[in-house]
């Protein structure tokens, strides 16, 4: 999930200083989504809508040239394989502008500098024309985006990308990367540093106590733990539920959220895996699935991955779904001759 204060926060720079914020929005029906509808409707944003089908999205962002764009890691993994298969695909001296670009801006970015604008006018208005070509901001939530893909979008794109984290019993809010951090591999600090001016501006904003609470599956030496969160933003209990409710809300008002924290230099949050997620082999060796699935899900073909094991047996057992339209274009490059089933490639 992420903060609705950088929503607030980029719509109010964007209304105030740009006079125009086009918005697109992915997800329904989930807390993300219900923060962006209350929000722009209350700063009178447009708000632009997908048809419903995954394959035409793209289209719609050309259609909708969005400012701020917030989605999921599963579509930006997406626009970040799509990008990459035709930068490999298209070999040769197109390949060696594209890392050559891509590298002098990551480097830039690392030293916190500005890169030449002529890798922009080579190489990425073209990739960023691909979204409409006025995207300013990314926001991701409601699961972790690989580092990798953030890094990418931010260099292709040339835009801000923030994560958060956060979840519906805690008002969609509990920590976003700050605007202008280069460090990946986090999801921000518990407090963000808006300054006196969005102080000043939105004080009906609160934000919450958050500490680490020992796990004794957990690693050392850095201080990790389960993620608690205490605060104005955390709910009163589930409805008509006390039991449920006494598991996750302790006696001092913490709520339990039952994922795996670490502190990072400068306090920021890198969330590990889910507390429940992670189970122990039969050697002792313990596993947070999730990780291995976002490395197999980075490859082109793999369209889902799932991972299981259980202490039983020493190994890993993988279910992955292949991306019918991939396989199919690789195999008809390959020469290779095939047979349908069920529109299923055999």
């Amino acid at each position: 999930m992420f903060s609705p204060c950088v929503i607030i926060y980029l719509i109010f720079v964007e209304t105030t200083f740009l006079s125009t914020v086009t918005y697109h929005i992915y997800l329904l029906a989930h807390i993300y989504e219900l923060v962006n509808q209350v929000l722009t409707a209350h700063f009178g944003v447009a708000v632009g809508f997908y048809q419903g089908d995954n394959l035409k999205l793209m289209d719609d962002l050309a259609a909708l040239r969005p400012t701020i764009f917030c989605s999921v890691p599963r579509l930006f993994n997406r626009i970040y394989a799509g990008i990459t298969n035709i930068v490999k695909s298209s070999g040769g001296l197109r390949e060696r502008l594209f890392n050559a670009a891509y590298n002098a801006k990551k480097q830039a970015l690392q030293n916190g500098k500005n890169a030449s604008p002529m890798w922009d006018r080579l190489v990425f208005n073209k990739i960023r024309d691909k979204l409409g070509g006025r995207v300013r901001y990314f926001v991701s939530g409601a699961s972790p985006l690989s580092p990798d893909v953030l890094e990418f979008m931010k260099i292709c794109f040339g835009g801000e990308v923030l994560e958060g984290y956060g979840m519906t019993e805690t008002s969609c809010v509990i920590s976003v990367i700050d605007l202008g951090d280069n460090q990946v591999g986090h999801v921000g600090s518990p407090n963000p540093a808006c300054g006196e001016l969005f102080k000043h501006f939105f004080p009906f904003v609160h934000f919450a106590e958050v500490k680490l609470e020992d796990v004794p599956e957990s690693d050392k030496p850095y201080p990790r733990g389960e993620i608690c969160v205490r605060g104005p933003i955390v709910f009163q209990g589930y409805y008509k539920d006390e039991t449920q409710t006494r598991e996750v809300i302790d006696g001092e008002g913490w709520l339990h959220t039952g994922d795996i924290g670490l502190w990072l230099p400068g306090g920021r949050l890198k969330i590990i895996d889910r507390k429940k997620n992670i189970f122990k082999l039969a050697q002792g060796e313990y596993i947070a699935p999730e990780k291995i699935e976002n490395v197999y899900a980075k490859c082109r073909f793999v369209a889902q991955c799932f991972i299981y094991g259980d202490s039983f047996n020493s190994s890993l057992v993988a279910v992955v779904a292949v991306d019918q339209d991939v396989l199919r274009d690789w195999v008809a490059s390959q020469g290779i001759k095939v047979r349908l089933q069920n529109k299923i490639l055999l």
